[in-house]
């Protein structure tokens, strides 16, 4: 039986998803009597029951202006949004079964944090004490169960966002959508509240859409994520795919650090394909792109955390301080010689220029004695890695 990968294990495929969102195009006047600007360019999108499902991209990508649509803030002009199999075209944002935490908490300055939770429930008209209960039973889930008298403005961040969500929840609403939630916190409470939200989100199975420019939010919460880049979706999956299996240069760089080598498509065999560089050398890998056809212009990458450095160039030669031996096998490494070499704390950061002129960017763990184990600048070395590790991407 063929399953979905959610926050609560795997689900049968086939259920009718929380969001479904098809061909959907948004375009806006950039300003009176100019072209439009497309925003949104025909997505489309399957986000299941009790997912954490997180939208990532740079800034003007699209990934806003697609959760306002599911949200009912904008209209598409054209395609559709569809919860729980029902079309939601037409239907405004009050009345659609979601509710959305913005990145500026919005909540009403001059009412109590109880008052602030109470807030959809008395305009969903629930009776006083039904009320009252589900905001004790909020404020309790998000552990604020003391602060129902203070002012927002008596609150710390972190606590201003737990009562956003709250707010949010309290009406259990079939999908919370979250824009940027935590971009006005500081660093460590980010880190923290990425964790709290998650477990918060596996113990109420509420669906999350989750927008965020932070690939690390994306990759420490979602269950999935689209990489979304210039109003479309470049690549949809689990963290570990989307890391590991980038299907385009955009997804490979845009997610952590990569180094990218450039040649030409030599020949391919069983998803394998050599590439030829400008040297004449040629390096192998997986071949990410179906479409890609022998002499095409390709890009190898590969994350630095995957390679190893080798001292010397001779096959078989010993490994350098911090690193695993290497096979040596001149279409997965690369002769050279470090450049640069500094000490991150929990990995050492190398550069290193092979004799082609071409740079690899290595990063090695830190598990020996900091810089007593660290290669020098001017050390000949081989990089290299594992064929199962590396993308050819357009």
């Amino acid at each position: 039986m063929t399953t979905v990968r959610g926050a609560r294990g795997a689900r049968p495929a086939g259920a009718v998803p929380a969001v479904e969102v098809r061909d959907l195009v948004k375009e806006f006047d950039e300003r009176r009597g100019a072209a439009t600007v497309r925003a949104v360019d025909g997505i489309d999108l399957s986000i299941e029951e009790g997912e954490f499902f997180a939208l990532l991209g740079p800034s003007g990508c699209g990934k806003t202006t697609t959760l306002r649509m599911i949200a009912g803030f904008e209209e598409p002009n054209s395609g559709e949004v569809l919860l729980r199999g029902r079309s939601v075209r037409g239907v405004p944002a009050f009345h659609r079964p979601v509710n959305t935490v913005f990145q500026d908490f919005a909540l009403f300055p001059h009412m109590t944090v109880m008052q602030n939770v109470l807030f959809g429930l008395k305009m969903a008209g629930t009776p006083a004490k039904e009320a009252r209960v589900k905001a004790e039973e909020a404020l309790e889930l998000v552990r604020l169960p003391h602060v129902g008298a203070r002012k927002p403005s008596a609150l710390s961040g972190g606590q201003r966002q737990r009562v956003a969500v709250a707010r949010a929840l309290v009406n259990r609403p079939a999908v919370l959508l979250l824009d940027e939630p935590l971009g006005a916190l500081d660093l460590k409470l980010r880190k923290t509240m990425q964790f709290e939200l998650k477990t918060l989100q596996q113990q109420v199975g509420i669906t999350f859409v989750y927008v965020t420019h932070d690939q690390e939010e994306a990759l420490t919460m979602a269950d999935r994520i689209a990489v979304m880049s210039e109003g479309k979706v470049l690549q949809v999956g689990a963290p570990d795919d989307i890391y590991e299996r980038p299907t385009s240069r955009f997804v490979a760089d845009f997610i952590g650090e990569t180094n990218f080598v450039i040649g030409v498509l030599e020949s391919t065999s069983g998803g394998i394909g050599a590439l030829r560089l400008p040297s004449g050398r040629v390096l192998r890998g997986a071949l990410r792109d179906d479409a890609a056809v022998i002499g095409d212009s390709l890009a190898l990458a590969i994350r630095p955390e995957k390679l190893e450095l080798v001292a010397g160039h001779a096959a078989g030669a010993a490994p350098a301080a911090g690193a695993a031996p290497a096979a040596g096998d001149p279409a997965t490494s690369l002769p050279g010689v470090v450049t640069e070499a500094h000490y991150l704390g929990t990995d050492s950061r190398y550069v290193v220029r092979a004799d082609d002129g071409i740079e690899m960017v290595a990063r090695i763990q830190n598990q020996h004695r900091g810089y007593a184990d660290m290669v020098s600048v001017g050390t000949p070395v081989t990089v290299a890695w594992s064929q199962e590790h590396v993308s050819l991407l357009r």
